[in-house]
């Protein structure tokens, strides 16, 4: 019987030759049958793959047979199924390609990586250790490392949401001094796995935020932990075709279609090409909401 699985990883750690690590991932998958998406730069790997069970088993020994990334820490997740190939019906192919940086904020030349990872980030917090925290403290501040549309569906209660439509928009905003008033107070940055806050915490470090913590293996490993009965409200968003999961059976609905305003944790890309955008939408407003909110946004 075959067991759709979905794992999502990633790895700081110096590599001398990414382009060999290239084709020994893209050869790997393609052998294995493998569906996803794999970055490689000279700091690490960043990847997502889909497949059956035993075949994502086999990748992950060989992976790990590789003394920089033994310790990956892979995070397990149920797939929607696979094609009649035993492929993953998540991904549309696999993807494997070298870039200047693993997660794209756009700061390479800031991120400072060594052979235990990200040097200067934040102090990593277990979700026994947050919830410590914030039983300790009164003023931890919640900072969401994802896009703003990742967050409409599903955050940390009282998070700060920086309007960001990509990545690369959280440097500009913290150089800006827009968040310049947290300097002082206990932040908690939190992101899908924790790939975003290894970076996104060492940026602000580098800027001057004196308490900075990073949620280790990100909301995926809260959720594991604490499911909807925590400090999480509403659903993940990842990135393939699920378009998002729930902890439990109890998860709140907090996404607002853009049409009418209904609860609904439903993501739909803009119908207009140029757009380039998702939105939260429900079904019956879909395609119309979608053209309108984006022709508003234009002017």
């Amino acid at each position: 019987m075959s067991t759709p699985k979905i794992v999502l990883f990633y790895v700081f750690t110096p590599l001398a030759d990414p382009e060999a690590i290239r084709v020994w991932q893209r050869d790997l998958g393609e052998v294995l049958g493998l569906r996803g998406r794999l970055i490689i730069s000279k700091d690490g790997v960043n990847g997502t793959l889909g497949g059956d069970l035993p075949v994502v088993k086999k990748w992950a020994r060989s992976f790990r047979s590789y003394a920089a990334f033994a310790d990956t820490d892979i995070k397990w997740s149920e797939g929607t199924g696979l094609d009649a190939d035993g492929l993953s019906l998540d991904f549309p192919k696999l993807s494997v390609k070298v870039r200047e940086e693993i997660v794209s904020f756009g700061a390479p030349g800031e991120l400072d990586v060594d052979e235990n990872g990200v040097v200067g980030g934040g102090v990593r917090l277990a979700p026994d250790d947050l919830h410590a925290l914030i039983a300790s403290r009164d003023d931890v501040v919640f900072f969401d490392g994802r896009n703003a549309l990742e967050a409409e569906i599903g955050r940390f209660k009282d998070a700060i949401v920086p309007d960001t439509d990509t990545t690369r928009d959280f440097v500009d905003l913290l150089d800006s001094g827009a968040y310049d008033d947290l300097k002082g107070k206990p932040v908690v940055t939190y992101c899908t796995g924790g790939i975003r806050c290894e970076v996104l915490s060492s940026l602000m470090v580098a800027r001057g935020f004196g308490e900075v913590y990073q949620l280790d293996g990100g909301i995926v490993r809260y959720g594991e932990k604490y499911g909807d009965d925590g400090l999480w409200e509403g659903s993940l968003y990842v990135f393939d075709k699920r378009e998002s999961v729930d902890f439990s059976d109890h998860a709140a609905t907090i996404g607002r279609c853009v049409g009418c305003g209904a609860s609904t944790k439903r993501t739909a890309n803009c119908p207009d090409p140029s757009c380039r955008r998702q939105f939260v939408v429900c079904e019956a407003c879909d395609a119309v909401a979608c053209a309108e909110h984006a022709a508003e946004s234009a002017r």
